[in-house]
């Protein structure tokens, strides 16, 4: 490989400017301070992802909730619980409504992200890690030139023998660009179709309930309405089929396990770094971009998505066929509501550019109306008991061959016993 050398230094012969030693001094200074920032834990700097995180939404204003506002969420929760309960076996919890800042999202959904985004750090830290024996990552050397001087490979030497901890630091950065701006855009606890948090408590982002219903041409308070009535239905399913969170964590996981670095692409990241911009802590997300990490898909990680896309299309494709029965007759905006929601999800929500941005993981449920016409189907032939009984255990929910044919799982399933509730009559 010629040309330039990683992080933008020029090569020594060739016609191409000499090989500046300061300029690598100075990076590898800086990249020290930086790895000191902050514990490493499970492949990620959880200390630097938060205080990133913190920093960024605090740059971009995050004005605490008003009481009105907090009394306004709480009321719409309240009253989209009543309007639940007859569309929904799975019953409300004790917990109370709560409006969140955009920094107390970041807060009270920090812990999520650990175990979410945790498999996925361990594993990029494990390839781009040295093997047992050698000095050099094998997908750090292979984007290093030849020929490079002895005294430039010699100072390189400790950067990539501290690889790990270098690449915890940087991923840490990059997680908390990511949940810095999907702060801006969640509306809730649940909005990202996982769960975030434990208590089952349904959340709304006052400021970003506003911001969603922008250009709707629909009245504030029913936005709040429809919104609160989707997280409400969100928590209820979460709280009552205990295994759905850890079946969804797993799929990440499995995703997680087949992460491969792509050299490549990782060269070419390397090589656009500016030097004097790692001087300069501000200008290190930018500078690091969001390439650094780049990934080659693995037929592993084709199984996984496709598993976690099913188990989100399954998990949308319910809340709205419960809200929708919910609101229908109720709320004069549902239809509409229900449309803007789905433009959303189909075209890519906050969830899929968050975890693109990460490691390219994307969290669009593709069969999306599939999976409502599915939930549909089993209601009008099951009643709503009957429907909810498919969260019994993971065995009974529809695969990605029954979304694509909704009526033939019912005829395959139709003489099939419930784990649930008795199915209401048709």
């Amino acid at each position: 490989m010629s040309g330039n050398l990683p992080f933008g230094f020029g090569a020594p012969d060739g016609g191409q400017p000499p090989f500046d030693m300061s300029q690598l001094g100075a990076m590898l200074q800086q990249l020290g301070r930086l790895m000191q920032q902050g514990g490493t834990e499970g492949g990620i700097s959880w200390d630097l992802a938060r205080d990133g995180a913190r920093q960024a939404i605090s740059g971009q204003g995050d004005s605490s909730v008003s009481q009105a506002q907090r009394q306004a969420v709480v009321e719409a929760i309240s009253l989209a619980q009543i309007w639940l309960d007859p569309a929904t076996s799975f019953p409300a919890s004790s917990a109370d409504g709560m409006a969140w800042s955009r920094s107390e999202w970041l807060e009270g959904t920090f812990p999520a992200w650990q175990r979410i985004v945790g498999p996925i750090a361990e594993h990029v830290q494990t390839v781009m890690a040295a093997g047992e024996g050698e000095a050099t990552p094998p997908e750090i050397a292979a984007i290093l030139p030849e020929g490079l001087p002895p005294e430039a490979a010699a100072m390189i030497a400790p950067l990539m023998a501290m690889a790990r901890q270098m690449g915890a630091a940087m991923f840490g950065m990059q997680v908390g660009q990511a949940l810095a701006a999907l702060s801006t855009e969640v509306v809730g606890a649940a909005d990202v179709g996982v769960p975030l948090t434990t208590d089952a408590r349904p959340v709304l982002v006052p400021r970003n309930v506003e911001q969603f219903g922008d250009g709707l041409g629909i009245p504030v308070d029913e936005v709040r309405l429809y919104l609160a009535l989707r997280e409400c239905a969100h928590q209820r399913l979460f709280a009552h089929v205990p295994w759905l969170p850890a079946r969804l964590e797993g799929a990440i996981d499995g995703y997680a396990r087949g992460i491969r670095v792509d050299p490549d692409r990782l060269g070419e990241a390397m090589r656009s770094i500016d030097p004097a911009s790692l001087q300069d802590p501000a200008r290190l997300p930018e500078a690091l971009g969001s390439d650094m990490f780049a990934l080659a898909e693995s037929p592993e990680q084709q199984a996984a998505l496709a598993r976690l896309e099913t188990v989100l299309a399954l998990v949308e494709g319910w809340v709205s066929d419960v809200v929708s029965q919910a609101s229908s007759a109720t709320l004069p905006s549902s239809e509409r509501m229900e449309e803007a929601v789905r433009r959303r999800r189909a075209a890519g929500g906050p969830a899929e550019r968050t975890f693109a941005s990460l490691v390219g993981l994307e969290l669009r449920p593709r069969a999306l109306r599939e999976a409502e016409q599915l939930w549909r189907l089993l209601r009008q032939s099951r009643g709503i008991n009957g429907r909810d009984a498919l969260w019994g255990h993971p065995d009974l929910l529809p695969d990605a061959e029954d979304l694509r044919d909704p009526q033939g799982f019912l005829d395959r399933t139709s003489g099939e016993p419930l784990t649930g509730p008795e199915p209401d009559a048709p």
